[in-house]
């Protein structure tokens, strides 16, 4: 999977910025760690499988991120 460390939007309109990929410590599941652009900072994970992935929105399919600038 080839997740790019930088910017992006989520579908909703919140931005997040991709800080790298870690790995699981029991599974070894490739995980996104990432900061919400927003209010805290928050640090964040999700599954590398889960943040590729595709959507369905009033009737269009886009991805759940959308990679924005470096």
């Amino acid at each position: 999977m080839d997740i790019k460390t930088g910017r992006y939007r989520h579908f909703k309109g919140n931005m997040y910025e991709v800080i790298g990929i870690a790995k699981h410590s029991e599974t070894l599941e490739e995980m996104v760690v990432y900061r919400a652009l927003y209010g805290e900072g928050e640090l964040w994970v999700r599954p590398a499988s889960m943040w590729d992935e595709t959507i369905e929105r009033d009737g269009k399919i886009i991805k759940r991120f959308e990679y924005i600038e470096d």
